[in-house]
């Protein structure tokens, strides 16, 4: 399965695809807010490309990566997780070089358009450790409400207990 924006392919990730993910999982910033191994290996990307396309088989966990259509570089990573009969929970990270350009938008937005239009969904999550405020700004520029911060809701790579933001975007 495929989506295309205007500027962007999303599909399913593909084991060509490990050197890419491998390199931008160094960055700091997605070893920091999201939960990937640290250090992360080109294990953990073969792990991560072939997870992602298993959820797909399971019916469950949608994930595709990101690609610009005329570089065809990695943008990142997106995906819908079914929390709940109804629920599912939109996650994502860019690559360093990427953000700011609005790409993480337009890729988030194709893929919960095809979750309303494809999936049982009446309500998406979104979820952020506090301090993500690019993902933040993602998420309200797709017209999540901002629902509340969840005081040490988890412990992140650096051992340490952090709060969350929680957001919700529901079926009009």
């Amino acid at each position: 399965m495929t989506l295309e924006t205007g500027r962007l392919l999303l599909r399913a990730f593909e084991p060509g695809d490990v050197d890419a993910v491998h390199d931008a999982c160094q960055d700091e910033d997605i070893q920091f807010y999201t939960p990937v191994p640290v250090p992360f290996g080109r294990q953990d990307a073969e792990k991560m490309v072939r997870e992602g396309r298993e959820g797909w088989a399971a019916d469950k966990d949608y994930v595709l990566g990101a690609f610009r259509k005329d570089t065809v570089a990695l943008v990142g990573s997106y995906c819908l997780t079914k929390v709940s009969a109804g629920v599912y929970e939109l996650g994502y990270w860019a690559v360093k070089d990427q953000r700011g350009q609005g790409y993480s938008a337009e890729a988030a937005r194709a893929l919960c358009d095809w979750g309303w239009a494809t999936l049982d969904v009446h309500r998406i999550e979104w979820w952020a450790m506090a301090g993500n405020t690019g993902s933040r700004a993602v998420a309200e520029r797709l017209g999540f409400t901002v629902e509340g911060t969840l005081r040490n809701r988890g412990i992140a790579n650096d051992g340490k207990p952090h709060d969350w933001w929680v957001g919700g975007l529901v079926r009009a």
